[in-house]
């Protein structure tokens, strides 16, 4: 338990905090993964309208500070060769 009031505060923004970036990273994974489920179902327009999707979620998380820069950069380059590959 913290010992001062600010600690509790803390404590408190912190724990906040948590559940928001939780439920961003789940966005996250529950996009990515219905992208490439139709990367592997091989159908080219919806992956390419996923794939939009996908991108702009991600950029949103890296503005919010849940996801970083580089970690970014990486996720949507490997699903943008996936797409990529499948045409």
């Amino acid at each position: 338990m913290p010992n001062t009031k600010s600690a509790e505060r803390r404590m408190r923004n912190s724990a906040r905090k948590h559940l928001h970036n939780r439920s961003i990273e789940s966005h996250l994974r529950k996009l990515e993964k219905g992208f490439r489920q139709t990367v592997t179902a091989g159908k080219k327009a919806e992956s390419a309208t996923a794939l939009v999707g996908v991108l702009s979620a991600v950029d949103k998380a890296v503005k919010a500070g849940v996801v970083h820069r580089t970690t970014a950069n990486r996720k949507k380059s490997r699903l943008t060769l996936a797409l990529n590959r499948l045409k």
